[in-house]
């Protein structure tokens, strides 16, 4: 019997459980689709607390509960899932909030996956709150302008501003919301979502839009 060979099943195991949480991704289903959202490693707090709270089905029945057209849909409150219609929520959670975990090369396009917080000084994060932005286009213009208000006069990147203004998203969120994932698939989504009709006073769609969050299924090959 070779020796080595249980030394390297251990190795393989442990290298696997290593890399299990990174390259991520989720499905987020809908009454309008799914959705696929990676998670990135750069915002490994925010990864592994998402991927907790899936395996533990937290999101299943939730409702998208603050829905603004051109801007974004927000979820994850688990006082949602028995909320009454025209009930205000939007402020439960499981109780702990998630270190903030900028990064400059992760921002609000359309599909950034971010996490919502309360205006508390170190701006972390809900442990469960979350949003999906749709945005919208931007001018040159309407950037610069932008840039010397909303942004206290830090300049967008090149790259990133190319972005905003061909693929659209909510830059002035940038650098004070924990951006840690983005949606590769189902785009459509999100639009669906974003142009249901809303109550005035607290953004709430008028017909539930409730999800399920499931992790997808990665597959090794020996």
């Amino acid at each position: 019997m070779n020796k080595k060979l249980p030394f390297l099943l251990l190795l393989l195991l442990a290298t696997m459980a290593a890399h299990a949480q990174r390259n991520r991704k989720v499905k987020v289903y809908t009454p309008y689709g799914k959705m696929v959202v990676r998670l990135y490693d750069q915002t490994p707090k925010h990864r592994d607390n998402f991927i907790r709270l899936t395996k533990q089905h937290y999101f299943d029945s939730l409702l998208f509960h603050r829905v603004i057209k051109n801007f974004m849909i927000q979820g994850g409150d688990p006082d949602s899932r028995r909320a009454r219609p025209g009930e205000t929520v939007g402020n439960g959670g499981p109780g702990y909030t998630v270190p903030a975990e900028f990064q400059l090369d992760l921002y609000h396009r359309k599909g950034a996956l971010g996490a919502a917080r309360d205006d508390n000084p170190t701006k972390a994060s809900s442990g469960s709150q979350f949003y999906i932005v749709q945005g919208k286009k931007w001018t040159d213009g309407g950037l610069d302008t932008l840039e010397q208000t909303r942004l206290g006069g830090r300049k967008l990147p090149v790259d990133q501003r190319e972005v905003y203004k061909t693929w659209g998203g909510s830059p002035h969120l940038d650098q004070s919301y924990t951006v840690f994932g983005q949606v590769v698939k189902g785009f459509h989504v999100i639009d669906s979502i974003a142009a249901v009709q809303t109550n005035k006073a607290d953004n709430r769609p008028l017909q539930d839009v409730r999800m399920k969050i499931r992790l997808k299924k990665k597959f090794f090959f020996f």
